[in-house]
C-alpha cells in the first residue's frame, strides 16, 4: 500500500518544489532556489501559511512589485545557466495580472520561471468574489487566463489530485532547454488550502536531467561540407552559446577555423572582447565590422539565435547574392529560420562535433579574409576609445564616457545588466566584456524596469560577484521599488543611474521617422502646448535615497571615476548618479551601423515626416526574404 502524507495542496506544492533538482555534466542542483511573494486574500493562507510551515525547506523574499519579483527570478535563472530559478506567488486580481509582463519577458528569452498566482475559488461560495473578472459567456476563465499566451506551460488546479501530474508537467517545461519559460499554476484560494492524502513519492527528491543532444550525422555531414565550401563564413552567436555552456567550444572552434564571430545582445561575451576572432556586436546595434562581414558573407552560422530584426537589420544585413544559413539550434523552429540547413543540437555538442569535422579536414578560413577582419576590428577599437576619452574631466560626461568610466573600474568578476533605453544600443557597441557572463542584456523583450530586481536576483545567484544594474532615468521611472528589497535583505547591488531627462532612445528614433521627439521629453509643457519647457525638477538620487540607498552624486567626469571606484568597493547597496551632458541627442556613440525597420507615415504634410518617408522607402527597397 503507497504511503501518504496528510497536507494542504499548498504545503504539498512547497514540499514538491523544495524536493526537486537538475543535473546536467554531473553537476546537480535545486530547481527552484526560493519563493518570492507579495501576499493578498488569494494566498495569504494558502501559499504564504504553507511557506511559513516550511520555512525551513523553502527560502522566501519579499518584494514590492508581481512583475519586479518576475524579473528577480529571470534574473537568478540567468545568472544560473537556467538550471535553477525561483517561483513567485501572489494573490488574485491585480496581483496576478502584474505577472504578464514579467512571463510574456521570461518566455520570449527562454528563461524558467515558475508562477503560482492565487485565483477565484473553484467551488465558487460566492459569485463574485473581491477583484473576481465576471465574463458572462465563461464561468471557468478569470483574470489568470492573461496568462496563458505568454506562459510555456498553463493549468488551473481546481482539486488537489490534480496537482500530482500539473505538478510533474510543470518541472518538465522548467527544465526543458527547448520549451523552457514561464510556467503558471494558477491556485484557487479555497483549494489552497484544502487537505489531501498525498502519496509520499512525489514528495521524494526528483531529479531532471537536462538534455545535450548531438548532431543527427546527416545534418552534420551537411553541415561540414558548407562550411568546408564557403570563402567568407560568419559566425552568429546567440543567448544559446551561454544557455548552453558553450562559450569554450565556440573558441575552439573559432581558433581552429579562423571563422570571425559576431553576437547578437543575448550572444555577446560568448567570446572575450579580446579574442582574436571577436567582432563585436552584429545588427543594429552592432559595430561597423560585424556588419560588414555580414553584409559579404556567403554562409552564416547562426549558434543559438533567434534572429530577430535587431540581428539581420529588418531583412537588410545580409546581402550577398548566394549566402546560405547555416543553423545549430537546439530547438528546430529556430535551426529553420531565413531557410537555413538546421543542425539540430545542443550548442556545446554542435559546436564540438563541428570542430572535430573541421578540424580532420584541416579546414581554415584564408589568409587575407582573418586579415581583413583582424585590421577593421582594430579600427573599430580606436572608434571606442575616442568615444570613452575624455579631454576635460570637470564637465559633464556623455552616455559613452560613463560607459568608459565603468569599463576603466571593473574586472572580469563584474555583471552589468541593463535591458531597454539608449544604453543597450551603446553597449552592444562599446562594451568591451571580460569574461563569459558579464554581459547581461535582456533585449528579447526589452524591458523598462527589469535591471534593478534582476540584479538582486543576479547577486543571489552569484553573491561573490559585482553586480550594476545601468539604468536611465525613464526605466528608473518605471520601478525603482525593489531598491527596498535590496536594503531589507543587504543584497549589495550597484545602481548606475544616468538622467538625461527623458526618452533618450525613443526620442532619437521619433526624430529619424518624422516625430520630431515629439512626447518623449521629461519637460514642463511650453506655451504652445509641447514638452518643451526647462527640465522637470525631478530628483532621482533623493528619491533613491529615501528608499534606504546609499547615493553618490557625480557631477563631472573626474567626480564619476570616484564614485564609481567607492560603488564598486561598498559592501551595501549603493547608487552612483550622474547627469549626462548629451541631454537632447541618444547618447553621442558610432550611429547605427544597420537599419531597423520602424514604419514611417506613408503620408504627412510636416517636412520631418516626408523626408523620413522617403528615405525609409530607400531603405524598405533593399530588404530581401532568404528562402533558399
Amino acid at each position: 500500500m503507497t504511503s501518504t502524507t496528510r497536507l494542504t495542496v499548498a504545503q504539498a506544492l512547497v514540499r514538491f518544489l523544495s524536493a526537486q533538482y537538475t543535473e546536467r555534466d554531473g553537476v546537480r542542483q535545486r530547481l527552484i532556489g526560493a519563493t518570492w511573494g507579495i501576499f493578498g486574500h488569494g494566498n495569504v493562507a494558502g501559499i504564504g501559511q504553507a511557506l511559513l510551515e516550511h520555512a525551513d525547506l523553502m527560502p522566501y523574499h519579499q518584494g514590492r512589485n508581481e512583475q519586479a519579483m518576475v524579473h528577480a527570478a529571470v534574473g537568478y535563472a540567468r545568472q544560473s545557466n537556467r538550471l535553477s530559478t525561483h517561483a513567485v506567488t501572489t494573490s488574485i486580481g491585480p496581483g496576478a495580472t502584474n505577472l504578464v509582463t514579467g512571463a510574456a519577458l521570461a518566455t520570449i528569452n527562454h528563461l524558467p520561471v515558475l508562477l503560482l498566482p492565487g485565483d477565484i475559488f473553484a467551488t465558487r461560495p460566492a459569485d463574485p468574489v473581491l477583484q473576481q473578472l465576471e465574463v458572462p459567456y465563461a464561468g471557468d476563465v478569470s483574470v489568470n487566463d492573461c496568462l496563458r499566451p505568454v506562459s510555456r506551460y498553463f493549468d488551473r488546479i481546481t482539486r488537489p489530485e490534480a496537482l500530482i501530474p500539473s505538478a510533474l508537467h510543470a518541472m518538465r517545461v522548467l527544465t526543458d532547454p527547448v520549451e523552457t519559460g514561464a510556467v503558471t499554476l494558477a491556485l484557487p484560494q479555497d483549494v489552497q488550502a484544502e487537505a489531501y492524502d498525498w502519496p509520499d513519492e512525489l514528495l521524494a527528491e526528483r531529479t531532471w536531467v537536462v538534455r545535450r543532444p548531438g548532431a543527427d550525422p546527416t545534418e552534420l555531414a551537411e553541415a561540414v561540407r558548407a562550411i568546408r565550401s564557403a570563402r567568407r563564413p560568419l559566425v552568429i552567436a546567440g543567448g544559446g552559446v551561454h544557455h548552453s555552456r558553450a562559450e569554450e567550444a565556440l573558441a575552439e572552434f573559432a581558433a581552429v577555423t579562423r571563422v570571425p564571430v559576431a553576437s547578437t545582445q543575448a550572444g555577446k561575451g560568448s567570446l572575450r572582447h579580446d579574442h582574436p576572432q571577436d567582432v563585436g556586436g552584429v545588427g543594429h546595434t552592432g559595430t561597423a565590422t560585424a556588419d560588414e562581414l555580414a553584409r559579404t558573407a556567403d554562409l552564416v552560422i547562426g549558434v543559438g539565435t533567434r534572429y530577430t530584426d535587431f540581428t539581420t537589420a529588418s531583412g537588410t544585413l545580409f546581402a550577398d547574392p548566394g549566402v546560405r544559413f547555416l543553423n545549430l539550434n537546439i530547438a528546430p523552429y529556430d535551426g529553420h529560420k531565413l531557410a537555413g540547413m538546421p543542425l539540430i543540437a545542443d550548442a556545446r555538442s554542435g559546436l564540438q562535433e563541428l570542430t572535430a569535422a573541421l578540424d580532420m579536414h584541416a579546414y581554415r578560413v584564408a589568409d587575407g579574409y582573418s586579415a581583413e577582419y583582424a585590421e577593421d576590428k582594430e579600427r573599430w577599437e580606436q572608434r571606442v576609445d575616442a568615444c570613452f576619452e575624455a579631454e576635460e574631466i570637470d564637465v559633464r560626461p556623455t552616455q559613452p564616457q560613463v560607459i568608459g568610466a565603468l569599463d576603466a573600474v571593473v574586472d572580469e568578476n563584474d555583471i552589468i545588466i541593463n535591458a531597454a533605453g539608449s544604453l543597450p544600443g551603446d553597449l552592444h557597441k562599446l562594451w568591451r566584456t571580460r569574461s563569459r557572463d558579464q554581459y547581461h542584456l535582456e533585449y528579447g523583450y526589452s524591458c523598462m524596469g527589469y535591471e534593478i530586481p534582476a540584479a538582486i536576483g543576479v547577486k543571489l545567484a552569484a553573491p561573490e560577484r559585482e553586480v550594476w544594474a545601468l539604468v536611465g532615468d525613464g526605466t528608473y521611472l518605471m520601478m525603482p521599488t525593489e531598491i527596498v528589497t535590496a536594503v531589507q535583505e543587504g543584497v549589495a547591488i550597484k545602481v548606475l543611474l544616468v538622467q538625461n531627462h527623458g526618452y533618450a532612445s525613443i526620442g532619437g528614433l521619433s526624430a529619424e521617422t518624422g516625430g520630431e521627439r515629439f512626447g518623449t521629453a521629461y519637460r514642463f509643457r511650453a506655451q504652445d502646448g509641447t514638452f518643451s519647457g526647462p527640465p522637470l525638477p525631478v530628483d532621482l538620487a533623493a528619491n533613491a535615497a529615501s528608499l534606504g540607498m546609499r547615493v553618490l552624486r557625480a557631477k563631472t567626469v573626474g567626480d564619476l571615476r570616484e564614485a564609481l571606484a567607492v560603488a564598486r568597493a561598498a559592501d551595501t547597496p549603493t547608487c552612483v548618479y550622474v547627469e549626462t551632458q548629451t541631454a537632447d541627442t541618444v547618447s553621442g556613440a558610432p550611429p547605427a551601423q544597420a537599419w531597423w525597420d520602424v514604419p514611417v507615415a506613408e503620408t504627412a504634410t510636416r517636412p520631418s515626416a516626408v523626408k523620413a518617408r522617403e528615405l525609409y522607402e530607400r531603405h524598405v527597397s533593399t530588404r530581401r526574404r532568404h528562402l533558399c
